[in-house]
């Protein structure tokens, strides 16, 4: 355990962030699922519409700073990657 006053502020600092990202990121990971879910059931027009929503919640997953920049890209592009192939 730390004894430093400092130390112990930094790890409760650490603590309340990382909730938050964990909270953050858990919200990302269950709106990919559900797109993942409409996308595996051909459901298009539900597939595409949480697309957007989920979009909006990994960019902010990236503003955050709960997730590297390159991360949210990934997850994106193989979110469009399933749609696209279930349109064609």
């Amino acid at each position: 355990m730390a004894n430093l006053k400092s130390a112990i502020k930094r790890i409760n600092t650490n603590n309340k962030k990382h909730d938050q990202n964990q909270s953050v990121k858990s919200d990302m990971r269950t709106h990919i699922k559900q797109v993942e879910k409409f996308v595996k059931a051909n459901e298009v027009d539900q597939a595409k519409e949480h697309f957007n929503k989920t979009v909006q919640k990994i960019d902010k997953a990236v503003q955050k700073g709960a997730i590297h920049r390159n991360n949210g890209d990934r997850q994106k592009s193989r979110l469009a990657k399933k749609i696209n192939s279930i349109t064609a």
